[in-house]
């Protein structure tokens, strides 16, 4: 194991159950030789659309915002 993965799995460690779960399974998906498309919920394509739209009209996150969301992960 590389010294960058190692201390990725040790900031890992430090997250919620539910985020080592999501990091396992993107690290999974993303070291998988072949993988299924993800299929998205029509709600999940609704949210990108709504973000595709806002992007389009330049409404981007402030910097408080985005300071707000890593604080909320204690990242």
């Amino acid at each position: 194991m590389t010294d960058l993965l190692e201390k990725a799995v040790a900031v890992a460690r430090v997250l919620s159950p539910a985020m080592q779960d999501e990091i396992a399974r993107a690290m999974l998906m993303l070291a998988a030789e072949e993988s299924e498309p993800v299929l998205l919920t029509p709600d999940e394509r609704a949210a990108i659309a709504r973000s595709r739209s806002a992007a389009a009209r330049g409404e981007f996150a402030t910097d408080d915002e985005v300071r707000a969301m890593w604080a909320k992960y204690d990242l």
